[in-house]
């Protein structure tokens, strides 16, 4: 299963925590980015990505829902997304290196 860097983000921040995880955490995510973009489009990210978990079962939502739409307030990790977030964590991490161009 392909998840992004801010879905793995999210799994193993909510791996650490025990019971419901507060969504106003996850906007630590966007604190280490270079580009700076408008919180109304990070949260309509976050909000995206935690759908997407939802949907492939590996965490449950709590909200409000109005006639349009769901807000999420909370979310907890499934099983599934916990044995996820184990994996995840077991993976190591690539480093961004750029290899240069060898001059002829």
């Amino acid at each position: 299963m392909r998840l992004s860097n801010l879905q793995k983000f999210i799994l193993k921040d909510c791996y650490g925590s025990t019971g419901v995880f507060k969504r106003n955490k996850l906007m630590s995510f966007y604190d280490k980015q270079k580009e700076k973009t408008k919180k109304e489009d990070q949260q309509n990210t976050i909000t995206k990505s935690l759908e997407r978990l939802i949907d492939k079962e590996l965490m449950i939502g709590y909200g409000r829902r109005t006639p349009h739409k769901w807000f999420i307030d909370e979310i907890k990790l499934t099983a599934k997304g916990r044995r996820t977030a184990r994996s995840l964590l077991g993976q190591q991490q690539s480093l961004p290196l750029r290899l240069q161009k060898v001059k002829k």
